[in-house]
């Protein structure tokens, strides 16, 4: 398995070092897959959708100078031949997966037959998650109910063992400062990692590595 868990996307020379040791190759010479699902959830997503394909937003993601980038959209999956994408996702050096409503991604990867895919899958391709695409994977995650979802929906697929706050101390989310992410790091049975957008969280057989030219912190 390999994972780049990251807060803000490849935002700085560390973490894109940190993709390309585990890409194995340059990006130049990698195919990557975009999965925006997760965005759709959160007030103006589609025009945020844009803004991340485009780089347009603020840190680098699909905009990485990829040999090829293709879209994935995992709404549009259960009504779709098989043929028609897994192949791509087979073959895809690097499977994106970007940031939005945990709950709602979660529901569109189980849904869609991603997330029964992804363990055979993530032996040979590296899943880059951003945000909300990084705490899916792991065993907490988050919703801003702007959706029809059933409350009890799950919210992370429980695939890592540990929970990931990311964006911590940022102006733009109050109610992620060092002190409430400890607060709610103290309710979880699990190690906590509070990651800034400068931080990113590297995962693979050998191990977990913390990436960073910023602020983090592990609870638990």
């Amino acid at each position: 398995m390999k994972f780049l868990l990251t807060s803000a996307g490849i935002s700085n020379t560390s973490i894109r070092n940190a993709l390309v040791d585990l890409l194995g190759k340059p990006i130049a010479e990698s195919t990557a897959l975009f999965v925006p699902t997760a965005i759709y959830a959160i007030p103006g997503g589609t025009e945020l959708s844009r803004k991340v394909i485009c780089g347009s937003l603020g840190d680098s993601f699909c905009d990485l100078g990829w040999k090829s980038l293709g879209l994935l959209e995992l709404t549009a999956l259960p009504t779709l031949k098989p043929e028609l994408w897994l192949p791509m996702l087979r073959e895809t050096d690097a499977l994106l997966i970007g940031g939005g409503d945990c709950q709602y991604l979660c529901y569109w990867m189980k849904q869609s037959g991603l997330a029964d895919l992804l363990p055979p899958i993530l032996a040979k391709i590296v899943y880059v998650g951003l945000s909300a695409g990084s705490m899916v994977m792991t065993r907490y995650g988050t919703t801003y109910g702007n959706h029809a979802l059933p409350a009890e929906t799950g919210k992370s697929l429980n695939i890592l063992d540990f929970a990931i706050h990311p964006h911590m101390d940022h102006e733009w989310f109050p109610e992620n400062s060092m002190a409430e992410l400890e607060k709610l790091a103290a309710t979880l049975p699990i190690p906590s990692y509070a990651i800034d957008d400068q931080t990113a969280i590297k995962v693979t057989a050998d191990g977990l590595e913390v990436i960073s030219e910023g602020h983090w912190r592990v609870f638990g």
